[in-house]
C-alpha cells in the first residue's frame, strides 16, 4: 500500500509527490537506535515543530524532504510514540511481538500475524 496524502501547509488541493516507503500496520525497527515499533500515521514530508527538529545533532539530523512515520515505539525499557524519518526506518522481520499499550486500540492483530487497522481508528 502506497501512501499519499493532502499536506496542508500548501493551498488546498495541493498532493505532496511523496510516496511512503512502508505501510500503516507496518512493523520497523530505526537503523541506528535500537527500538522498533508500528506505523499509526504517515506525512507525507517533515511535519513537526522546527525546535523538534533542530534539537537533532545536526550529524545525524534527517532531511525534511520526505516521508515521516509516528510509530507505537518500544526498546527494552519503556514504551512511547516516535516521529521518525523514511531514511532511518527498516522493516523488522524478526516476528517478535509488539507490546505497546496502545497498539490494541488502533489495530487488530490478524491471523496471519500482521497488524489491521481498526475501522473506527482510521480519519
Amino acid at each position: 500500500m502506497l501512501t499519499e496524502r493532502v499536506d496542508e501547509r500548501y493551498h488546498y488541493g495541493s498532493i505532496s509527490k511523496h510516496i511512503a516507503k512502508f505501510q500503516i500496520g507496518q512493523i520497523v525497527r530505526h537503523r541506528i537506535f535500537a527500538f522498533r515499533g508500528i506505523i499509526f500515521d504517515v506525512d507525507p514530508q517533515f511535519a513537526n515543530t522546527d525546535e523538534w527538529y533542530e534539537s537533532i545533532p545536526e550529524e545525524v539530523r534527517p532531511r525534511k524532504d520526505q516521508p515521516f512515520y509516528h510509530l507505537f515505539a518500544e526498546n527494552d525499557r519503556t514504551h512511547y510514540i516516535a516521529y521518525v524519518s523514511e531514511q532511518n526506518l527498516v522493516p523488522d522481520d524478526s516476528e517478535l511481538p509488539l507490546s505497546h499499550p496502545d497498539i490494541p486500540e488502533w489495530f487488530d492483530l490478524t491471523g496471519r500475524g500482521t497488524y489491521e487497522l481498526k475501522k473506527h481508528s482510521t480519519n
